[in-house]
């Protein structure tokens, strides 16, 4: 029931003025690019075509603007350059993911590749000389990389997706030992902990807990043993395995990270960590204290909110557990609106009132105006 954050992959951008003069005073000398977020520009519109309002509207979840504006640039011919228009079919891939139609997300990189070859000419600076003189290197956006390899698993294509990502990896580890730079080392670092963790993730709903504890020591030595948000995973795995004993020494370890200006945001790790312990033990009771404990440090923890609505719930106080998810949804309803929320939410209703069909489609009209582009309504069962 736990969950852990993913590291943002975009890096600090270099100076484009001092990169615009070196290669006017370097005409002759040709620049390497090992991605395309390390180019020699400053802002994400010098990159691409209108990049910043594609970020922002990502960051808002309007994700069906995203596709209306990738159009509108397409049928205007505003993108001008191949890797701007690589940024908008990744952006609009993104966004039919998002939008639940993988079936046109595919469609659209297969229009893109021949065969699963992100390495051919097409996709290399070098090979437009008038777009990008004394510039070489490839030029497909990372997240299109992801998006590659996670959609087959969006297609019931479970073993596809997985041989993609394993590639994926063997790509990123290729990368870093070429590498050098040390900005370049912590972004390719960064990717190689987002796949992983998407395997994991993979394994981890397949029940595939060995594989699991085996990626996660892989975790553990590209993080180091004192993340604490992996060591947390490693206990919730072990605890999924049986390994009681063994999930307790990881908890104990996190538990230790503890110091007296230690953040709320460890603090809560601990506390919920706890928490799970008290449930794989029936005791719901201190299970609900120690997310209370998280909810007074943090009031938008929604993981300590969802859980301690849960265990209320085990306890037979679905009246409790209601009030919990409903004043969630009320305070704070761009950080609690979730599918797993809303699911809780309306199963407890359904456990609670005789009414509860009408009940789920007010909560249901209330989503409809407040809720992103991608989020699955259906999960009210109205």
């Amino acid at each position: 029931m736990d969950t852990t954050g993913l590291p943002d992959p975009n890096p600090p951008q270099p100076d484009a003025t001092t990169a615009a003069t070196a290669a006017t005073a370097t005409a002759a000398t040709t620049t390497a690019i090992d991605d395309p977020l390390n180019n020699p520009y400053t802002s994400l519109n010098a990159i691409c075509h209108d990049l910043s309002d594609l970020q922002d509207l990502a960051t808002r979840g309007a994700w069906k603007s995203i596709l209306d504006k990738v159009g509108h640039a397409r049928s205007l011919n505003l993108l001008t350059k191949p890797h701007e228009h690589l940024t908008y079919l990744t952006f609009n891939v993104l966004a039919l993911t998002k939008l639940r139609r993988p079936v046109d997300a595919n469609q659209e990189l297969e229009t893109l590749l021949d065969g699963e070859d992100f390495n051919t000419p097409q996709f290399h600076y070098q090979n437009y000389p008038n777009h990008y003189p004394n510039m070489k290197g490839n030029f497909v956006p990372f997240a299109l990389r992801w998006l590659h390899a996670y959609l087959p698993y969006s297609l019931a294509q479970r073993m596809k997706s997985l041989d993609r990502l394993y590639t994926l990896i063997d790509f990123i580890r290729s990368k870093k030992l070429k590498v050098l730079t040390n900005p370049s080392k912590d972004l390719w670092k960064r990717r190689e902990i987002l796949v992983l963790n998407t395997i994991i993730s993979h394994h981890l709903s397949q029940k595939d807990f060995k594989l699991c504890l085996g990626l996660l020591n892989e975790l553990i030595g590209i993080c180091g043993d004192d993340d604490p948000n992996v060591l947390s995973k490693l206990g919730y795995v072990k605890m999924q395995y049986g390994d009681v004993e063994g999930a307790k020494k990881a908890f104990s370890a996190v538990e230790g990270m503890i110091g007296s200006e230690s953040e709320v945001g460890l603090r809560n790790l601990v506390s919920r960590s706890k928490a799970l312990m008290y449930i794989v033990e029936k005791d719901y009771v201190s299970a609900v204290r120690e997310y209370e404990e998280c909810i007074e440090r943090d009031g938008m923890d929604m993981v300590a909110m969802n859980n301690k609505a849960l265990c209320l719930m085990y306890s037979r106080d679905l009246s409790d557990a209601i009030k919990v998810l409903e004043n969630a949804l009320e305070r704070v309803p761009t950080v609690a609106l979730n599918e797993t929320l809303v699911v809780n939410l309306c199963s407890m209703y359904e456990l609670a009132y005789v009414n509860h069909a009408d009940i789920k489609r007010t909560l249901n009209n209330w989503i409809a105006r407040v809720a992103p582009d991608d989020f699955d309504s259906s999960c009210t069962r109205t």
